[in-house]
């Protein structure tokens, strides 16, 4: 219902299904007769205009939805649903270190803890040596320095979609960051994201950014997730920008209430590059 990648819990269904000989396809509608139909949203804000039939998943329905432990492990078997995707996919790891209150994370998969290892997220029969990871903390993994020199040794591109924690980011992770082949969501530039959620952790969030530039990453290189509307004030929101851009990282604006309007109009200046680097604040909110 919503995302822009594949979902791992309806890959796993349909490979479930299909192993047992069932017809699996998309929703085409109410119009058509099902004997099942799934379907699974990440966040609340997505609108639900299903029929009451559908079987509802995902943490935008129940932060604690589970699938059923007879549906079969893996979603390797679900490729055939997304034959347009050319990247592997997976967790290495679940669960996060931080227990931030905006964060659905720590009551959901509680700690850091080991998921898959890399080869076995290596499944999709096009995805050649792209992988995106999807851990909610990578760098609490309780391997990480093993993992690192795997995706290093392996010369994968990888995309560390959900961000890296850089507040806790020691110097050897980043040294080994500095090694990896990390890529942006579409894999065409050279690009890894943090995040900058509080703006009360400018010190830590300042001090791992130095640690990362001293490992050899280069300011242009880094992309850092800033959540506005969360206990922040529009002028703390532009303070964070304004430092991001002064180090020469690239701020990305997350919105916390998809219903305010000063958020959403914040989040298209600062994301929408051409704007963001040739009109100002106070000019574009008057327009």
């Amino acid at each position: 219902m919503d995302g822009k990648i594949p979902n791992l819990a309806l890959m796993r269904l349909a490979g479930h299904y299909h192993k047992l000989k069932h017809d699996v396809e998309w929703w085409l509608g109410p119009l058509f007769d099902y004997d099942q139909v799934f379907a699974s949203k990440i966040f609340k804000f997505t609108p639900d205009y299903l029929p009451e039939y559908v079987v509802r998943g995902g943490t935008g329905f129940a932060w604690d939805s589970r699938l059923d432990d007879d549906i079969t492990p893996g979603h390797s078997g679900g490729w055939f649903m997304y034959p347009e995707y050319t990247n592997h996919i997976g967790f290495s790891e679940r669960g996060c270190r931080l227990n931030c209150s905006f964060c659905v994370v720590p009551e959901k998969e509680g700690k850091p803890k080991f998921e898959s290892s890399i080869d076995d997220l290596l499944t999709n029969p096009r995805g050649e040596d792209r992988l995106v990871l999807l851990d909610d903390d990578f760098l609490g993994h309780p391997n990480v320095i093993d993992v690192f020199n795997e995706l290093i040794d392996r010369q994968l591109r990888v995309n560390f979609i959900q961000g890296l924690n850089i507040r806790l980011i020691t110097e050897e992770q980043a040294s080994l960051l500095a090694q990896v082949k990390f890529r942006s969501n579409s894999f065409k530039n050279k690009s890894v994201s943090f995040a900058w959620d509080r703006p009360k952790d400018g010190g830590i969030v300042k001090r791992g950014f130095d640690r990362c530039i001293e490992a050899g990453l280069k300011p242009y290189q880094m992309q850092f997730y800033v959540l506005v509307g969360y206990d922040s004030t529009p002028e703390e929101d532009m303070d964070r920008v304004e430092t991001l851009r002064s180090l020469g990282a690239d701020p990305y604006v997350m919105v916390y209430d998809h219903t305010n309007r000063y958020q959403r109009r914040f989040q298209r200046w600062v994301n929408h590059r051409a704007i963001f680097n040739s009109v100002k604040w106070k000019d574009y909110s008057r327009a």
